[in-house]
């Protein structure tokens, strides 16, 4: 062999293997012990890559006030899903704010203990959940797959392989995965007035809903448990206020005197929500930190 030969064979090599670090491969398992929570990124190149949350968000269930009676079912269905029994996807909808994504990170802390892990995907990446579930499928812990804030416009592809998981195709989740989802939109997909167009009347005076209507609903019909989430009133919001207070420390009794304050916060932003509750609770604390204001 000549040496221009060897040269050539050398490079071609080198490129070769450059060319296949590019194509998308199977996905890599990370570090399982690296964290509680993972994200899954799809990179520029195509390769999908699972990351390990750095600083997963320390909320309690403790934490989260005034929605007991979702907390309750949220809770009894993921210990039957760690505990190795029969648990359902959950789909959690409602008005924003309210706590629903919230709930599902204090439901991870409550049971990372006992193997139950989560990881994160966002709706343009729901092509790539069976390569999820193959990569976690002999794994001994429990994943939560959770898809944050999720809605679907007309023709998402992502539409079609979230229902294709959840229900009827080959490549179904396994034992150990679930999928949480959390939404504004009830039925995950626009609602418009001339979808009730698509509704049908009988000569008996039934009222059928159309194709439109039907695709729409078919998507969250097949989680198993549908939690909802309604705009709290000032009791509530008052309510989560005191609960957020507690938590960054301020003593009870300054506590009431932060009300007529959290009422004009949330007047101005224009939402009695939880997540303004704590914002406000952040604030409150923040100042009275940075004037040593005794708690």
């Amino acid at each position: 062999m000549t040496p221009e030969l060897k040269a050539f064979l050398l490079r071609a090599e080198e490129l070769m293997a450059r060319i296949e670090d590019a194509l998308p491969g199977p996905l890599r398992a990370p570090d399982w012990n690296a964290s509680t929570a993972f994200r899954y990124r799809k990179r520029a190149s195509g390769h999908g890559v699972l990351e390990p949350v750095r600083h997963v968000a320390e909320i309690l269930l403790s934490d989260i006030a005034v929605t007991d009676a979702q907390k309750e079912r949220l809770v009894r269905n993921t210990e039957q899903f760690v505990q190795g029994r029969l648990a359902n996807n959950v789909l959690l909808t409602g008005a924003r704010g309210t706590g629903k994504s919230s709930l599902v990170k204090a439901c991870l802390n409550a049971f990372a203990g006992q193997g139950l892990r989560l990881i994160e995907v966002d709706k343009t990446d729901l092509m790539d959940l069976p390569d999820l579930v193959e990569c976690v499928s002999e794994r001994p812990e429990k994943f939560i797959i959770f898809a944050d804030d999720l809605s679907f416009d007309e023709g998402e592809v992502g539409y079609k392989a979230l229902k294709s998981i959840l229900d009827g195709s080959v490549s179904a989740t396994g034992a150990n995965v679930l999928i949480y989802a959390t939404s504004n939109r009830r039925h995950l997909m626009p609602e418009y007035m001339s979808d009730n167009d698509s509704y049908r009347h009988t000569a008996d005076g039934e009222l059928h809903p159309g194709e439109v209507v039907e695709e729409k609903v078919s998507l969250s019909e097949r989680f198993g448990l549908w939690l909802s989430f309604y705009p709290f009133n000032q009791d509530e919001y008052l309510a989560i206020v005191r609960q957020w207070l507690l938590h960054f420390e301020v003593s009870p009794q300054h506590i009431e005197q932060a009300n007529a304050e959290a009422l004009v916060w949330a007047l101005e932003r224009g939402s009695r929500s939880g997540r303004v509750a704590y914002q406000f609770a952040r604030d409150y604390a923040g100042r009275a930190q940075a004037t040593e204001r005794p708690f």
